[in-house]
């Protein structure tokens, strides 16, 4: 016989999942069927048509968006909600809908999360965990800052999608030394989003660190026929993404403070468990060594010409190969992968693609940049950040980039504004979503964790965005001037 508090428990109503889930639904209903949207008109005075497909897309983006912050039901779901509808609308075939559910950037997260498996599997996560304690001490604040600036340092080399992956373990077991069990605290909430947010950050200093660089450059050198060097980009970059993880530090500390200032005794406590691991074992030797050739060989890409043809996630999927190969993980551990999150990172290619082959997202950028194409420079220049900030929270940073950066160029010389400082800035704010988890892979693997959930990133997100803008601003008032970057031109 059932208790009443069993039986209200069954009863129980969760009437704010039912309103965001409505709320979705309602979005795209009214934006899908509603009558045809006025052209988007670039400077040129050239028309650009909304089409229905097209409506249909920002339809499906508006769904996606809402139940992806309200988290409504399993992010992974939401996602197959967007290929679902993308297919029973007729806004896309179904082939095109669901490819982009294993396209190469959505593979290449799957081995990212492996190599995560591997690095906890083997015990490489913890020696690494406790010997990073035993040098950043007892201090939360100091724990914080020691992994931030890990990560930041690691995406300089290396995708920061693998940063991510590598440093998720890490900071689990930093976490289970800090609190009795895996219950949400300020401590792990700012942990595991700071260095989603700090990865982010660091990964704007070099071409290493992400795609979105190289592509960038490409389009402009293609726009404005001048080369964007590797050396120019860590010059303009490094102050800005440095002040950024210093700046997301003092935000964490102010926003989540941990609930101990120290934790005593966890240095010796780091020590005694270091020393209790023994050597290093033939798995961890045999594990580091994949890992980190093909870190290095994803890295020598951009400077070894007959590994540039090669794509990355081939590369790095190696490794994954390797390690069922050689017995370090087996069936068990292929089942225990996260597919709610490989899901998550399918939807969210599957909206960028459908954006961008559709046209709406063009549509967008040019009804957006064209309301300031009689503005203040700065407030162009700004316009611009701030698109990108908030378009490579839904699709890919690559795809907002590409989406904004040709209509912003053709625009700049009306108003006086040098085509660099549109490249740098929008650069800037393509590696820093901090709103939604499909922003960014690292976010993704971050909520991994359990911490937080879909809206409290959100919330979070909001004020560390204000921060970013305000850097953005007087990186491009003051900052790159005084470093020799041409602001205006005429």
């Amino acid at each position: 016989m059932t208790t009443q508090t069993e039986t209200l428990q069954e009863t129980h109503i969760d009437w704010k999942r039912i309103l965001f889930l409505l709320i979705g639904l309602t979005l795209f209903f009214v934006v899908n069927f509603s009558p045809p949207w006025p052209d988007a008109i670039d400077p040129t005075g050239k028309h650009f048509i909304l089409s229905k497909e097209a409506k249909g897309a920002l339809a499906v983006f508006l769904l996606g968006g809402t139940w992806w912050v309200f988290e409504v039901v399993p992010i992974g779901i939401t996602s197959l909600t967007i290929g679902v509808l993308q297919v029973l609308f007729l806004i896309r075939t179904a082939n095109s809908a669901f490819k982009d559910f294993m396209t190469p950037s959505v593979l290449f997260i799957f081995a990212s999360l492996v190599i995560g498996m591997v690095f906890t599997k083997t015990g490489l996560t913890r020696r690494l965990a406790y010997k990073m304690l035993m040098i950043v001490g007892e201090k939360t604040s100091m724990i914080y800052l020691g992994c931030f600036v890990v990560t930041a340092a690691l995406t300089h080399i290396m995708a920061h999608t693998a940063v991510a992956a590598t440093m998720y373990p890490l900071l689990v077991t930093i976490y289970q030394m800090y609190a009795d069990d895996d219950k949400p605290t300020n401590f792990g909430k700012g942990l595991f989003i700071g260095m989603a947010f700090v990865a982010g950050a660091g990964s704007i200093v070099t071409l290493l660190g992400a795609a979105r660089g190289a592509v960038a450059i490409g389009f402009y050198k293609d726009i404005i026929g001048k080369e964007i060097s590797f050396f120019e980009l860590c010059y303009y970059m490094f102050p800005i993404g440095w002040a950024m993880v210093f700046i997301l530090w003092g935000f964490f500390m102010i926003f989540l403070k941990p609930e101990k200032k120290t934790v005593p005794g966890l240095k010796e406590k780091a020590k005694s468990l270091s020393k209790a691991m023994g050597k290093i074992t033939r798995n961890e030797i045999i594990a580091a060594i994949i890992i980190f050739t093909c870190i290095l060989v994803m890295s020598l890409r951009s400077f070894v010409p007959i590994l540039k043809p090669v794509d990355k996630t081939a590369i790095i999927l190696i490794s994954t190969i390797l390690f069922f190969v050689l017995g370090i993980l087996d069936i068990q551990d292929l089942e225990t992968v996260p597919w709610n999150i490989i899901l998550l990172f399918g939807g969210a290619m599957s909206i960028g693609f459908c954006l961008w082959e559709t046209g709406a997202a063009e549509w967008l950028a040019i009804n957006w940049l064209s309301m300031f194409k009689e503005s203040h420079w700065f407030i162009f220049v700004m316009s611009i950040a701030f698109f990108v900030m908030i378009m490579t929270n839904f699709i890919m940073n690559v795809a907002a980039i590409a989406i904004s950066l040709p209509v912003a160029l053709v625009i700049a010389p009306y108003l006086g504004v040098a085509p660099e400082v549109i490249l740098f800035s929008a650069l800037v704010t393509a590696g820093m979503p901090f709103l939604l988890l499909v922003g960014a892979a690292p976010n993704a693997i971050a909520y991994d964790s359990g911490q937080f959930t879909t809206g409290e990133f959100f919330k979070y997100g909001i004020p560390a965005s204000v921060l970013l803008m305000i850097v953005v601003a007087i990186a491009v008032f003051v900052v790159w001037p005084l470093m020799g970057m041409p602001i205006t031109i005429g």
